[in-house]
């Protein structure tokens, strides 16, 4: 039986009927079972099971079937079509025909959906803080970043990994376009394990971790990544080797994350937001109870449950696993400083003739008043972990600040 929603206060109720509606119904869990009856629902869920943190922590929850059982518990018989998908992109095509409920993007999708005018809201971190790595073939003279200049790379085009490789080459460079400026290229790769590949055509490429370790023995290897940090084949003006700290990441306003913010969300329809919050909660729930479950165990066995999507032993998993926010958090609600990595990236692409305009912070913050009160809930149903000093701490290695459920106190950003 969940918990009663907090009472909502006069300055919330000005944010809109959909949430005010949305924290009034979540008490509703309780009546329902009561009656005996539990209300029969189909949910279609996305996935990116190649990608980070959100592969294993779906893959618990589909084991151990957490959302089916919190459902239960907000009065629904809950039936779940979880679908995998290589990226976001699809996902996104997917929600705007109404053929999908729920999915994982990361920012470049949601900045595009949220300019658009697409009807969805953020709900909680589904990953964060991956590590993007600039590779190439082993034995090219390609050593460092200064020896990108006109070159050829391939990265995913509007996604994630083409954001952080530009603000990796605009701060290495020094330049504000990178082709205009240094001549550099980029060329489409579809998925991340092609980029990871490094194929023919291509001088280096831009891929994420779980790809590029499970491309390193077919003679792949890396010379930078977001972080800051040298990789093992970098050879120049720092040395050589990895975990070398390049100076130029210490000038982003997003260090100690590294060059580039990265999180990816869990992403709702508004429509089922508005219609079956109860449901939306039940995810909520369930969700961070896998990031919690998962966040106690060994990096390297946490892997291995996703041992077939990310082909890694668990020694290279671990890695995967141990970059990840949600797990060196230990939890998944959204913070300021999270919703701060959609107002960046929208300038970004604002500058990169990607979207008209950058966003304002005011539409990222009306993003997620929809689902504030759900989070909430959530958060308190599961005993208020982490105490509230844990979201305002600033010696970690990523960005936070205050929980979603105080977005009346999100300062203007800089």
């Amino acid at each position: 039986m969940s918990n009663p929603i907090p009472a909502i206060s006069r300055r919330r109720l000005a944010l809109g009927g959909a949430a005010l509606a949305a924290g009034a119904l979540v008490g509703a869990p309780a009546y329902v079972h009561a009656q005996g009856s539990r209300q029969p629902l189909k949910l279609s869920i996305g996935r990116i099971p190649w990608s980070a943190g959100n592969s294993p922590m779906t893959q618990y929850m589909i084991e151990h079937k957490l959302l089916e059982k919190r459902a239960a518990e907000y009065g629904y018989d809950l039936a779940i079509d979880w679908r995998e998908y290589p990226t976001a992109l699809p996902m996104v095509e997917a929600m705007v025909g109404n053929n999908l409920d729920i999915g994982m993007w990361g920012n470049t999708p949601i900045i595009r959906a949220i300019a658009s005018g697409l009807p969805i809201s953020p709900l909680v971190v589904g990953e964060g803080h991956l590590r993007f790595l600039i590779t190439t073939r082993n034995g090219s003279p390609i050593r460092n970043v200064a020896q990108l200049r006109g070159k050829t790379i391939g990265v995913s085009l509007g996604g994630d990994p083409q954001s952080a490789l530009t603000e990796m080459l605009k701060a290495e460079l020094g330049v504000q376009d990178v082709m205009k400026e240094a001549g550099i290229r980029y060329v489409n790769m579809p998925t991340h394990a092609q980029a990871a590949s490094v194929p023919t055509g291509v001088d280096a490429t831009c891929t994420i971790s779980p790809a590029y370790y499970a491309a390193q023995a077919s003679g792949t290897v890396a010379i930078a990544n977001s972080f800051g940090y040298t990789e093992d084949y970098y050879e120049g003006p720092l040395g050589k080797g990895g975990g070398i700290l390049m100076p130029s990441v210490k000038k982003s306003q997003f260090f100690p994350d590294g060059y580039y913010l990265h999180r990816s969300f869990w992403i709702g329809r508004n429509a089922l937001i508005d219609q079956h919050p109860r449901a939306v909660a039940a995810f909520i729930v369930a969700q961070q109870e896998a990031v919690a479950a998962l966040s106690a165990m060994d990096p390297g066995e946490v892997s291995q449950l996703v041992k077939q999507y990310w082909k890694l032993d668990a020694a290279a998993g671990g890695k995967v696993v141990k970059d990840d926010v949600l797990f060196a958090r230990g939890w998944s609600w959204p913070t300021e400083k999270d919703a701060l990595a959609i107002l960046a990236s929208s300038r970004y692409m604002a500058d990169n003739k990607q979207i008209q305009k950058p966003l304002s912070w005011e539409t990222v913050r009306a993003q997620f008043q929809r689902a504030a009160p759900l989070v909430k809930q959530a958060y308190d149903k599961l005993g208020a972990k982490p105490e509230a000093s844990e979201f305002l701490r600033t010696d970690v290695a990523d960005l936070r600040g205050r929980p979603v459920w105080e977005i009346d106190q999100w300062g203007q950003p800089g």
